[in-house]
């Protein structure tokens, strides 16, 4: 059984000359490339409306438990638009719903008690 040669060896007569990097393969322009697409009706995966972002808001309250759900963007941007014209950090805008909520159930639990 021979051995593997090394490449490394003394004997190694290995001219490396001849290689060079292979050039970029040209590709077609991004409009022909839509335009393909859109012909075979492929659906992009691309936002059909991009969503402004918000500037972070940094505050340090002592809230620090991270609260995260799914709801309908315009619910989103009332909570936001509440917060930005009260001037209230979105912390302190939840704490306000929650207690206002809290209270017209109790409202609701009380009148149907009374019933």
């Amino acid at each position: 059984m021979s051995e593997r040669a090394s490449i490394f060896g003394a004997d190694a007569d290995f001219d490396v000359a001849g290689f060079a990097p292979q050039k970029p393969k040209e590709t077609a322009a991004p409009e022909k490339i839509r335009k393909v697409s859109e012909g075979a009706q492929f659906r992009s995966r691309e936002p059909e409306q991009k969503m402004p972002r918000r500037e972070p808001r940094r505050y340090r309250t002592g809230r620090d438990a991270q609260f995260n759900i799914k709801a309908d963007p315009k619910i989103v941007d009332a909570f936001y638009n509440i917060s930005d014209t009260q001037d209230w950090v979105l912390g302190y805008t939840l704490e306000r719903a929650v207690a206002a909520l809290q209270k017209e159930l109790a409202a609701e639990k009380g009148g149907a008690a009374g019933k």
